[in-house]
């Protein structure tokens, strides 16, 4: 058998690289990792003298910089990491059972619909599969996805950078939510043209600002926004108060505010374009079979 040479650097060289990268300081990822400050420091040099080149810029007061060189590194080495905690679990779990982590990249509105699911009904069949939460806007959520702190995650269709792999789940249009006493609360359905003279409360937390804001823009519309908020619930809060109305797509079954104000739903007349909810995972990596299986779950199970 052919014994390829074996690479002058070790693996825990790179996983002090990559983490003294994220953390932006070697005195950081050194807490992280348990270790001391010098042995991170010194375990970077020997890697640059390995690699032959410079791999990150170190300033007390601006922290550690990858150069571009680092950059590049840094990118190929996470993947080869994740490969070798895969290959040792894989070693380790004998019986085909899926086990390891699974870190989850939410869109906060989505949150209350979608994560009860994933972590009662599949963390009720793979019982080893730790399931990691991060709830964050989709423009942070896409560059988490593409540096690979999240193995996937579900938002709003939007255009995603990196071009990710993805599945859609299911659509449904953004409607009005409404006071109870509202003077349009008792109409079937409402017109943008009815609301733009009107107070506004927007959720303020892209893509869905972009969204509300794109549909009245395409009508020729500029509504009237009193208060932006970045909490769907905070919305909520403020049309039941009567202090405005809202646009939401996200629904749910609960009627009344989080102060137990009743609102009222109606739809948008003339119909608006369904928004479509997906899962996205990263394009050229390869997927665990836990990420795999999840991912093959929440399409089969569906949210309506």
């Amino acid at each position: 058998m052919h014994i390829h040479q074996v690479p002058n650097f070790s693996l825990r060289q790179l996983s002090y690289l990559i983490t003294a990268a994220r953390l932006g300081t070697i005195s950081a990822a050194a807490s992280e990792l348990h270790v001391s400050s010098s042995a991170i420091s010194d375990s970077i040099t020997a890697l640059e003298h390995q690699m032959r080149t410079q791999l990150c810029i170190r300033r007390k007061a601006q922290g550690l910089v990858l150069t571009a060189a680092g950059k590049q590194l840094a990118a190929r080495a996470t993947s080869l990491i994740n490969e070798a905690n895969e290959l040792e679990r894989d070693l380790t779990t004998t019986d085909g059972e899926l086990a390891g982590p699974i870190t989850i990249g939410c869109y906060p509105t989505l949150a209350p619909m979608i994560l009860p699911v994933l972590l009662a009904e599949f963390g009720d069949q793979h019982p080893r599969v730790s399931l990691e939460i991060v709830e964050t806007t989709q423009d942070l959520l896409t560059g988490k996805l593409e540096s690979g702190e999240i193995d996937v995650a579900f938002v709003y269709e939007t255009l995603i950078p990196g071009t990710p792999n993805h599945a859609q789940l299911f659509a449904q249009p953004a409607h009005v939510i409404l006071s109870a006493d509202d003077p349009l609360a008792s109409r079937e359905a409402v017109r943008l043209e009815d609301l733009v003279e009107r107070d506004m409360i927007l959720l303020d937390s892209p893509p869905s600002s972009q969204h509300t804001l794109g549909m009245f823009h395409g009508r020729g519309l500029q509504p009237r926004i009193r208060h932006r908020t970045t909490s769907y619930e905070v919305v909520r809060t403020l049309v039941g108060r009567g202090l405005g109305y809202g646009v939401l797509v996200q629904r749910l079954n609960n009627t009344a505010s989080y102060e137990g104000y009743p609102l009222v739903v109606k739809e948008i007349e003339p119909a608006v374009d369904p928004v479509a909810v997906e899962v996205i995972w990263p394009a050229r990596v390869s997927v665990a079979p836990r990420v795999q299986a999840l991912i093959e779950f929440a399409i089969a199970r569906g949210w309506r």
